[in-house]
């Protein structure tokens, strides 16, 4: 989708996102306040990207929510590319997916798609492409899912029982539809032409509706999943969009994996940190002290506020404070940079710690907890 100042497709996000137009555009609808109520009244809180509305979108949660209260059930579904390290952006819908599962007592399927990594990615070899699925799977189970609702898989370990699944999908989607939804050319390989039926098989784990947290630029994805799901008997997907977690090096720019500036690495130490941010991070501030004192910073362009405000303060009167204080002159850009420094360099020694410990759980979340061994005992046809 392409408006006067700003692009978002699947691909690329360019410009400063009018989120309202985007909703329009894609014909998804605004999380409302009284989804937000009945959220709240069924967990007990709101995560604070739900209260701040970094999840502002949605497709059927309102029909997730009356499943759940009628005692239907659903389930959850997630994944992730293994191209390299993971950054901030990549693990921060994980720890939203972990809440809900904790919320709602849901499964969560976690597909780590190195086929298409391998197909996209010229430069990634076959071996980097294992070597980074295992990586980023521990990073994933670092955030703390449950091991017995939990299971994560490698479509090239685990093809033999979606691929029944996956071949009545493909014969539903011609190639008309998958290039002008995913943008094939006559030069796209044809193993990444045929990884959307992969894709959609997730979907069909259960005989339950589908809930899929994600950015709102991977909302095309899921529409051939809802032109198909009902032909085979399955509900269409439910998806709950966020909003992006700009670059460091701006607001209207987003994290590449290729630019390490944009972007705080899990792997990243204290020092790597703190250079980034105070090198890199976009400010709101203005030119000298004297001005800033007297003219105040704007909190809504800072990434450092910004990112704070995504996830990092969840505090709502302390981050208020923080807001006020810097839109006043009172708090410098370089102490807001060290505000943010603190809660990343907390967040990733913790993550860290976690991820020692996955190591010696990964087996369980592949094949030998509850939910990994019901998956490995049956087909997806």
């Amino acid at each position: 989708m392409a408006a006067n100042n700003f692009i978002v497709t699947p691909w690329e996000v360019e410009g400063k996102v009018d989120y309202n137009k985007l909703i329009e555009k894609f014909g998804t609808h605004k999380i409302t306040q009284e989804i937000k109520d009945k959220i709240k009244k069924l967990t007990g809180e709101l995560h604070v990207m739900l209260r701040r509305d970094i999840f502002f979108s949605h497709r059927d949660l309102d029909l997730v929510l009356s499943d759940y209260e009628n005692g239907k059930g659903f389930f959850t579904y997630t994944g992730r590319g293994p191209s390299g390290p993971m950054h901030i952006g990549h693990i921060l819908p994980f720890y939203f997916t972990k809440w809900i599962q904790e919320k709602f007592d849901v499964n969560v399927y976690i597909e780590i798609t190195d086929d298409e990594k391998f197909w996209v990615k010229k430069k990634l070899s076959y071996k980097d492409a294992q070597k980074w699925s295992y990586e980023n799977i521990l990073d994933i189970i670092a955030v703390g899912f449950n091991p017995d609702k939990t299971f994560i898989f490698q479509d090239t370990e685990y093809i033999s029982n979606i691929y029944p699944m996956a071949v009545k999908v493909a014969r539903k989607i011609n190639f008309s539809l998958a290039k002008a939804v995913f943008g094939f050319t006559d030069q796209s390989n044809i193993g990444i032409i045929f990884f959307p039926a992969l894709q959609i098989i997730p979907t069909f784990f259960e005989r339950k509706r589908c809930l899929i947290p994600s950015a709102i630029d991977q909302d095309p994805y899921w529409r051939i999943q809802r032109d198909i799901a009902e032909s085979f008997g399955y509900y269409k997907t439910a998806a709950i969009h966020s909003k992006f977690l700009p670059a460091l090096t701006g607001p209207t720019q987003k994290m590449s994996a290729s630019k390490p500036e944009t972007a705080i690495y899990l792997n990243d130490d204290e020092k790597i940190v703190r250079k980034k941010i105070f090198r890199y991070a976009f400010s709101g501030g203005q030119p000298t002290i004297e001005m800033h004192r007297k003219l105040g910073g704007n909190p809504d362009i800072d990434v450092s506020f910004i990112w704070l405000k995504y996830f990092f303060e969840p505090d709502d009167k302390k981050l208020k404070e923080i807001e006020e204080k810097y839109r006043a002159g009172e708090l410098l850009t370089g102490e807001l940079k060290q505000i943010l420094i603190e809660k990343i360099n907390n967040f990733l020694k913790e993550h860290k710690r976690r991820r020692k410990k996955a190591i010696d759980l990964i087996d369980k979340f592949k094949y030998d907890g509850s939910l990994a061994s019901e998956m490995w005992s049956k087909k997806i046809s």
